[in-house]
């Protein structure tokens, strides 16, 4: 019987704490990191961003060259550099060009490479929701905007 009854007010705290807990509103989460984005461009005068209709907010700092259409299955070699919005780096590969598959990374990554081709170097700054979402990566806080420089040293 008191076997029952610990068991009893055992699910009574965790029904408790469960009710308490704050579900994630990703479209709010989302409106956030728009606006932080926005101000990281502006205060930083970062020139010819353009936005994606993802979210994602890109900066063409230099034309490559090539006819790749990517898919989940395109061969990428770059060269990267990931940082916080206050400036942190977290990641950048070792300094040298790693190889994956374009389906294989961030959904952030996924729509930025593929606006550009081969040689180009493009800027990424990548809303939570197209990262990590609510989420902490190992360097990388849940809900963090992350701001990428990537040289697309190859793609085919």
């Amino acid at each position: 019987m008191k076997t029952i009854k610990h068991l009893f007010l055992l699910v009574c705290a965790a029904v408790c704490f469960a009710g308490c807990a704050k579900e994630f509103d990703q479209e709010k989460q989302f409106a956030k990191d728009k606006e932080l984005i926005q101000k990281f461009i502006a205060d930083q005068k970062i020139p010819n961003v353009k936005e994606d209709p993802s979210g994602l907010f890109y900066q063409v700092i230099k034309d490559g060259e090539g006819t790749v259409i990517y898919n989940g299955n395109t061969a990428i070699t770059a060269q990267y550099e990931g940082r916080l919005l206050n400036g942190s780096v977290f990641d950048n590969g070792g300094g040298k060009p790693i190889n994956f598959t374009l389906g294989g990374v961030i959904p952030g990554w996924q729509i930025g490479i593929s606006k550009v081709q081969k040689g180009a170097i493009i800027r990424l700054l990548i809303p939570s929701k197209l990262a990590y979402g609510n989420e902490g990566q190992s360097g990388i806080p849940a809900s963090s905007v992350l701001d990428f420089t990537v040289t697309l040293v190859d793609a085919k």
